[in-house]
C-alpha cells in the first residue's frame, strides 16, 4: 500500500526532527518555510518539495501536519485565502502537534469539517532527539476514524500514540501536564533558593526529599541545575513552559473556574521573562528565586 503524502508546517527543533523522521521512513514531504529557513533547506536536500503558501501545503497533501508555537500561529496558517483550510484536499486529515488552547481547537475543527476534512489534536512528549527515532509520545484526540486512518503514520513517529476522546481532550490533557508539570519545577527551583536564604546546602536537602515519596523526575530535573550546574537535563525554555501555564490558566477560565495554583508559577516565569530570562530553561528559575530573595534581603 502506498503511503500518504504529508504536508508540514513549523520547522522548529522538534518539527525538523519529525520530517527527518518521515524523510527516513520513504514518505513524500511537502513543506514550507515559516521561521527556520536552515531546517527547511536541509529538508529540501534530503527530497522533500518546498511551496511558497500553508493552500499549496494543503493541496499538495494527504495529511497536513502542524508543529507550532501557539494558537495564534496556527490559527494563522489555517485560515485565509492562503491558509490549509482553503486549499484542503477532501477527506484529509490535518494533525497539530503543538500545544494549544482547545476551545481555538475545536473552532478550527469546525472549519476543517465543513471543508470536508478532520481536524486531530496530537500534542507531543519527549524530545527531539526521541522525535529523530521515532520515539514519541503522542496524544491524539477527535474523530476515531480519522485517528485511525492515520495511525499507521503516527506510529511511524511515536513509541506510544494514544487516542484521548473527542477533538480537544489532547490539548487539554497536555495542558493539564504541563501545568503539573512547571509547579513542581518552579517549587523545586524555590526550594532551592530558600535553602540558600537559611543557610542549609542545596545538595543536603535534595538527598533528604529525594529520599521520600516527593521524589519525582522533575525534581532531579531542577537539581541537575540548582545543585550540579546543569540545565540541559529540563530542555524546555522559561517563555515556553510560561505560555503553557497561561494556556492552562485561559482553559480554566473558558470552562468557568480559575485555576487557585496556577497564578504562583505563572506570575513568577511572566516576571522572568520581562526580565529577559526567556531563553533560559526552566531548571534556571532557580536564579530568579535566589535574586528576589536577595533582592528582599537588601
Amino acid at each position: 500500500m502506498s503511503k500518504p503524502n504529508i504536508g508540514f508546517i513549523g520547522l522548529g527543533l522538534m518539527g525538523a526532527a519529525m520530517v527527518n523522521r518521515l524523510l527516513d521512513q520513504g514518505y513524500s514531504v511537502t513543506l514550507m518555510a515559516n521561521r527556520s529557513r536552515p531546517n527547511v533547506d536541509a529538508a529540501v536536500a534530503r527530497g522533500a518539495t518546498e511551496v511558497s503558501t500553508a493552500r499549496d501545503v494543503a493541496a499538495a497533501s494527504d495529511i497536513v501536519m502542524l508543529c507550532m508555537d501557539t494558537s495564534a500561529s496556527v490559527e494563522g496558517r489555517m485560515r485565509g485565502q492562503d491558509g490549509v483550510i482553503a486549499g484542503l484536499q477532501s477527506n484529509a486529515v490535518v494533525i497539530d502537534f503543538g500545544t494549544s488552547l482547545p476551545a481555538s481547537t475545536r473552532a478550527l475543527g469546525a472549519e476543517v469539517a465543513q471543508a470536508g476534512g478532520d481536524y486531530l489534536d496530537a500534542p507531543l512528549g519527549r524530545t527531539p532527539a526521541h522525535a529523530l527515532d521515532g520515539l514519541l509520545n503522542i496524544m491524539a484526540a477527535g474523530d476515531k476514524a480519522a485517528f485511525d486512518k492515520v495511525k499507521p503514520v503516527l506510529d511511524d513517529l511515536g513509541e506510544n500514540v494514544f487516542h484521548l476522546g473527542a477533538l480537544g481532550a489532547g490539548h487539554t490533557i497536555k495542558l493539564i501536564n504541563n501545568f503539573f508539570g512547571m509547579t513542581v519545577a518552579n517549587a523545586m527551583a524555590e526550594a532551592f533558593a530558600m535553602a540558600d536564604v537559611a543557610e542549609v546546602d542545596r545538595a543536603s536537602l535534595y538527598n533528604v526529599m529525594s529520599a521520600g515519596p516527593l521524589h519525582s523526575g522533575m525534581m532531579d530535573f531542577v537539581k541537575a541545575y540548582g545543585v550540579d550546574g546543569d540545565p540541559s537535563m529540563l530542555a524546555f525554555a522559561i517563555k515556553n513552559a510560561a505560555k503553557d501555564v497561561g494556556y492552562y490558566s485561559q482553559m480554566a477560565k473558558d470552562a468557568g473556574v480559575a485555576s487557585q495554583i496556577a497564578p504562583g508559577p505563572l506570575g513568577a516565569m511572566t516576571a522572568a521573562v520581562a526580565e529577559g530570562h526567556g531563553d533560559d530553561m526552566v531548571s534556571q528559575m532557580v536564579d530568579f528565586y535566589a535574586g528576589k530573595f536577595s533582592d528582599t534581603a537588601t
